[in-house]
């Protein structure tokens, strides 16, 4: 069910106390509450946007869906959360896995080469640095490679382990961090910085 439905159909079901914890809330959706779902929801769906968006490649319309499709098997395997850890960070991982399998599904290739043709042309002298900074960055991550991308997001934006990230992206650690060292370079020549 995705949140939309949820939000509007959650008008039968009767508030939440405001400090109630992800524990108890869990609880509640798990017992059918879809107000309890929403309100998950709610205190969640930032992170996990953030996180898909810069695995997306900044693709905000694919990172919306995702973030979706990441709630809809959130509230799909609810009665496998097992409170072992916190929900934030079991919908989070749910929610990265779900990007990842795009990744997957959309490159047959994914740890092909880029072309300086490919990578994005952020170099026009004429802009405020300031102003820009970010937009330059995004587009210079964008640019990567997906696999080198989602490396690179993992572990330096989202402090992943290497070996969490071997984990997921099933390969050797080793490669995990051939793909970070290959990043990095990229961004360096991309937005002009010396190795």
């Amino acid at each position: 069910m995705n949140a939309l439905c949820l939000a509007a159909t959650s008008f039968m079901q009767p508030e939440l106390p405001a400090a109630t914890s992800d524990d108890e809330t869990v609880r509640a959706a798990m017992a059918g509450d879809r107000k309890a779902f929403e309100t998950l929801y709610r205190r969640h769906a930032d992170r996990v946007y953030g996180a898909i968006l810069r695995l997306a490649a900044f693709d905000h319309a694919r990172a919306e869906d995702l973030t979706q499709e990441a709630f809809i098997r959130a509230w799909q395997k609810l009665e496998s959360f097992r409170f072992e850890s916190a929900f934030g960070t079991w919908v989070y991982r749910l929610a990265v896995n779900v990007a990842l399998m795009s990744i997957r599904a959309r490159n047959a290739d994914p740890v092909s080469i880029v072309d300086d043709e490919h990578l994005p042309d952020i170099t026009d002298p004429d802009h405020p640095l300031r102003s820009l900074e970010r937009d330059e960055l995004e587009k210079a991550i964008a640019g990567l490679p997906p696999r080198a991308r989602a490396v690179l997001v993992l572990h330096d934006v989202e402090g992943w382990k290497h070996e969490e990230i071997a984990v997921e992206l099933d390969m050797a650690v080793g490669s995990s961090k051939a793909q970070l060292h290959r990043a990095r370079g990229l961004l360096r020549r991309v937005l002009g910085e010396r190795p």
